[in-house]
């Protein structure tokens, strides 16, 4: 079994890319970290390493480990934090995944009103696609996850949010489309078109909108975050289908962002774990979240 100590070791390794560098950082001699690393590769009977002659690279198994190590290292960080907190005063960590969208401003007003009472509170924000949400929520590494439309979320406890998205098309002013007010499905069959990863990936909402077989589309890129996707529209590539407000399109700027004619409003949904154990942050994060929506609704 390896040692979490032995894995900050080996992380240290891996963002230094040097013996001495990690171990002046770890205040250990070079011999005794040459010696931890080298059982850890007898423990797991793999290399680790390439042993340059200026630098230290990862093998592809140790790529792997690296992935894994960040993970448990940040759980059993977080995990001592939330145990060893005060009783009397609430304080720590509320880890949130989201994905891009407007209503991410809901969470944080919430988050903003709590602080005035609760100052030592932190928030943690990783963005990502549903997928990836999903995945750090399964590892323990987020208490909540803010999704977009999610599908096949029955096992989730879950909070619909009072807001919705609306679905559009970001392009160039001086795109033949951008003279339209909102755009047909026929709009975009064949017009090259920038996507997220999962836009079309469940038969239902835009998939069923854009009333033609995706693979017949002209999908020229993907991506994951819109913002790098607006600059490849900024460049020419084609049209990016997403959500209103997350790119600014000033009058004088070179983009416009164009609804989509009929389409379902994005709903925004966020989820935890069923059975979910929170922090005393985290607890408190929630139940405001509810009464706050209660409130409105």
């Amino acid at each position: 079994m390896i040692e979490v100590r032995v894995l900050r070791y080996f992380l240290a390794v891996a963002r230094e890319q040097s013996i001495s560098g990690a171990a002046e950082l770890l205040h250990l001699s070079q011999p005794t970290l040459s010696r931890q690393l080298m059982d850890m590769e007898e423990t797991l009977g793999k290399k680790l390493f390439i042993r340059g002659n200026r630098r230290i690279t990862l093998t592809e198994e140790g790529m792997f480990l690296r992935k894994r190590a960040e993970e448990i290292v940040d759980l059993v960080d977080r995990t001592e934090a939330e145990i060893i907190s005060s009783d009397e005063i609430i304080s720590g960590d509320v880890y949130i995944g989201a994905g891009e969208t407007d209503g991410f401003r809901t969470l944080m007003s919430v988050a903003k009103s709590i602080k005035a009472d609760y100052p030592d509170i932190r928030y943690h924000i990783s963005s990502g696609n549903a997928e990836d949400v999903l995945e750090k929520l399964e590892k323990g590494l987020l208490d909540f996850g803010l999704l977009i439309d999610p599908v096949g979320i029955e096992k989730y406890e879950s909070l619909v949010l009072p807001v919705t998205d609306t679905w559009g098309v970001l392009m160039r002013k001086d795109s033949p489309l951008a003279a339209k007010e909102a755009i047909e499905p026929k709009d975009l069959w064949d017009k090259p078109l920038l996507i997220s990863r999962q836009v079309f990936a469940e038969k239902k909402g835009l998939s069923t909108w854009i009333d033609q077989d995706i693979a017949k589309l002209t999908i020229v890129s993907t991506h994951n975050l819109v913002y790098n996707a607006s600059v490849m529209v900024e460049e020419g590539f084609g049209y990016a289908v997403t959500l209103d407000k997350l790119i600014k399109t000033p009058e004088d700027g070179l983009l416009c962002f164009r609804p989509l004619k009929g389409a379902d409003k994005a709903q925004l949904v966020m989820v935890w774990k069923k059975y979910q154990v929170f922090s005393k942050a985290a607890e408190l994060f929630l139940k405001q979240l509810q009464e706050t929506f209660q409130q409105e609704q």
